[in-house]
């Protein structure tokens, strides 16, 4: 990416507002990158303005709306602080996760670093809007949430089914050590468990629900990742030539490992042609996102068995 402005404008402003649409210009004006929990730069600089002066992140910004902190008086102390973070994140190109150590998900907060790769997975809206619920076998007790990160889908999940357990498996000891921050902050200690796992190694199941939100950018794509992309953990995110490396190792490992009338809920982003072009004759149903019905797809325990019988060995 080229940066539009190697000197973005001063960020300043004596309102909450104005401080906000300041910074918005800063980052528009540096061509910083989105997409780790905003999508545009006003939403990003109202984050970061919020989270620095301890304000809610739902905060009313519109002038004139009942409870509108837009008009909030800043000092002039303040002004520096928040100038101070918008100038560490134009500089660093870090996610902004990474910088306020939180990213949210469906309203619930999770601690982040850089061990991690920041949460953003759509699963998540399918959990909390129960999308997936009526695909669920009435004995579903198992759980695992496959390339855990940080653990927030795990999380999630045990939130949204109270009476399963739920296991979050990742091969990075690192993205596991966040997850144990999570898992604690939560209280969830006796319903998620962490395992270290190189796929499915070390998670043999049997599972009746696998989430998984693998590394699947194709290596084209992984070339031209913008800078807050690269400050991620590669390992999260590479998935070979064509993205589907992880994904083929896991359909061909999972149909042992799943019980009767198990479901796999599968992100795979921007990824459908290589992921249909990988696998055209497994059956697979689309799910609705906020993002549209191209990014996540659940297969059913009985589609897996059949496809991988019927597939030729590896």
């Amino acid at each position: 990416m080229t940066l539009a402005n190697a000197n973005p404008p001063a960020i300043q402003g004596d309102t909450v507002a104005a401080l906000v649409a300041s910074g918005a210009r800063a980052l528009t004006a540096a061509g910083v990158a989105f997409g780790h929990g905003t999508a545009t730069a006003e939403d990003e600089a109202a984050w970061l303005t919020l989270w620095k002066l301890g304000l809610p992140l739902d905060s009313e910004l519109t002038p004139g709306a009942p409870e509108s902190i837009a008009d909030q008086a800043v000092t002039q102390e303040q002004q520096v602080l928040v100038a101070t973070l918008f100038e560490e994140r134009i500089r660093t190109r870090k996610p902004a996760a990474y910088l306020t150590r939180e990213a949210w998900l469906q309203g619930v907060p999770f601690y982040i670093d850089e061990r991690s790769i920041v949460p953003r997975s759509f699963i998540a809206e399918l959990l909390a809007d129960s999308s997936i619920d009526d695909w669920l076998s009435d004995r579903t007790q198992a759980v695992l949430d496959l390339c855990t990160g940080n653990g927030s889908l795990a999380c999630l999940a045990a939130m949204a089914y109270p009476d399963v357990q739920v296991t979050g498996a990742d091969i990075s000891p690192d993205a596991l050590a966040v997850a144990r921050i999570n898992v604690d902050k939560h209280g969830l200690q006796q319903r998620v468990h962490l395992v270290q796992s190189d796929g499915l190694a070390a998670v043999p199941g049997p599972w009746d629900l696998v989430l998984c939100n693998p590394p699947y950018v194709n290596a084209g794509s992984m070339a031209r990742l913008p800078a807050e992309y690269r400050a991620e953990p590669e390992l999260a995110l590479a998935g070979g030539e064509d993205g589907m490396d992880f994904i083929r190792q896991l359909l061909r490992d999972l149909p042992a490992r799943l019980n009767k009338q198990a479901v796999v809920v599968l992100e795979i982003g921007n990824e459908k042609p290589f992921f249909e072009a990988a696998f055209p004759d497994l059956p697979v149903f689309w799910l609705d996102t906020s993002s549209g019905d191209e990014q996540v797809l659940l297969i059913t325990e009985e589609a897996l068995r059949h496809w991988a019988q019927a597939a030729p060995a590896a």
